[in-house]
């Protein structure tokens, strides 16, 4: 087991944050300098420890120093000579895959996939890079303990005593598959993607360039979608673009059109949130033209939910409106018992929280404040929280109250820090770019010191996925 997996296994094991490891660490060292950007280094294998604090490491997570020098030193070895920014989890092709060719390929599939959502698409040449070792030592036949409201369960691992599995052949099955996507609803992307149910997940993925049974395509379409939509939470726009494409071949291949549609969607939503509304309009318009006849009625919501999202902030008001009516009437149409189990997050509250966003792109306060603040009273979870607050603060700026502006936006910037999820952060450096204009106040002043604080303790904001290409 690599140093980074070993970490992050013992960590969750404890069922602490990143940043508790970080706090952990100063309080027992006396050394205030770790920060959870730091602890996410190492797991992510960007950079390994020294002798100082694997020992603290060592003794913060009650496991033998051995252990961990041994994993280091084996880290080193396979770090030598080459860059540590292109080692860790990265789900794409490797560094000399830009975005923008990611983005085109995944461009050129859909166009493909909307001529027949059934035909088979060519796979990419390539096969997801991340982590292909089994689970050994303490991590073998384990759980994953989960945290937060479901603490004091946990989830089996596919092969595991506990539970064989009824797809012997993946590394996660189905079941695995909805439990992973439940703990994405408490668990940032940054410290799901290198768990050991991440890893298998990824695994999974990773069958959708070998030769995995038919029976088990749904599967691996499905596990490279959440790898996907991980890929993204985490910072890492390629890796989600290229688990997309995967995602998107194989589902065609099964005949998924709802699922194909889906991954277009959830595409499309990681290049509008990442400076490409363009393109984001254009996937979630093409999932959403593949299954305007035949697709239930929620995941219909859904892509005119992101349809709308993306057109606002391309500056197309009136597609943005008419995609958000047609998105709220049509919600009302849903019958849950007959959505896809992954759309089980998909509710009332939600698709009224996402009315908020758009209403709130489009510049509209009066009508998006009371729904992002609705938003923010239900929810417990803080990437949700961190994402709706963002918006909820935009819109108090549009209707001229700096002051609870700022107040918004200071919650929703710890919220942030708590989920470890890069999208949260971008979008609160977005909201605190707006406030930098109120620095002359209290509210502006003291959020742009909160933000100054808390800046080591955020996840690394995603590279652009903006393109000068055509669209």
């Amino acid at each position: 087991m690599s140093l980074g997996t070993l970490l992050t296994e013992l960590r969750l094991a404890r069922g602490w944050s990143q940043l508790r490891v970080a706090e952990q660490l100063c309080a027992a060292s006396g050394v205030p300098t770790i920060s959870r950007h730091e602890v996410s280094r190492w797991e992510h294998r960007r950079r390994v420890p020294g002798e100082f604090w694997l020992g603290w490491l060592a003794a913060v997570l009650d496991v033998p120093v051995a252990d961990l020098t041994t994993a280091a030193a084996a880290a080193r070895l396979r770090t030598a000579g080459r860059d540590e920014a292109s080692t860790g989890y990265d789900l794409g092709a490797g560094p000399t895959r830009g975005v923008g060719r990611l983005r085109q390929e995944l461009l050129t599939a859909a166009h493909a996939w909307l001529a027949d959502p059934t035909e088979p698409l060519a796979n990419p040449r390539e096969p997801l890079a991340g982590p292909t070792e089994p689970l050994a030592g303490p991590m073998a036949g384990a759980s994953v303990p989960l945290v937060g409201p479901m603490a004091g369960g946990s989830v089996p691992l596919v092969g595991s005593p506990t539970d064989p599995g009824p797809t012997p052949e993946l590394p996660l099955d189905g079941a695995g598959l909805a439990r992973l996507r439940r703990l994405d609803d408490l668990v940032g992307g940054e410290d799901l993607l290198p768990s050991a149910i991440g890893q298998l997940a990824v695994a999974t993925a990773r069958r959708a360039t070998g030769r995995a049974g038919r029976r088990a395509l749904p599967v691996v379409a499905e596990a490279a979608q959440l790898a996907g939509w991980l890929s993204a939470d985490a910072g890492d726009p390629a890796g989600a673009l290229h688990a997309y494409r995967l995602a998107l071949a194989t589902a065609a291949t099964v005949g998924d059109r709802a699922l194909g549609a889906h991954v277009l969607g959830s595409a499309g939503h990681l290049l509008t949130a990442g400076g490409d509304p363009r393109g984001g309009l254009l996937l979630a318009r093409t999932g959403y033209l593949g299954v305007r006849r035949t697709g239930p009625a929620g995941l219909r919501a859904l892509l005119l939910h992101r349809i709308a999202l993306a057109a606002a902030l391309c500056g197309r008001r009136r597609s943005a409106e008419a995609a958000l009516t047609a998105a709220e009437r049509t919600a009302g149409r849903r019958k849950p018992a007959r959505e896809p189990s992954w759309l089980y997050w998909l509710d009332e509250d939600e698709l009224a929280a996402m009315s908020g966003r758009c209403l709130a792109a489009l510049r509209r306060p009066l009508r998006a404040e009371p729904l992002l603040t609705a938003a923010l009273a239900r929810t417990g979870e803080p990437r949700t929280s961190a994402i709706y607050g963002a918006w909820l603060a935009r819109t108090y700026l549009d209707l001229g109250e700096p002051e609870r502006a700022g107040e918004v936006a200071d919650a929703a910037l710890l919220d942030a820090v708590r989920s470890g999820s890069a999208r949260a952060a971008a979008e609160l450096a977005v909201t605190g770019r707006r406030l930098a204009a109120y620095r002359g106040e209290p509210a502006g002043r003291r959020h742009a010191s909160l933000a100054a604080s808390a800046r080591r303790y955020l996840p690394e904001p995603a590279p652009t996925v903006a393109t000068r290409g055509p669209s």
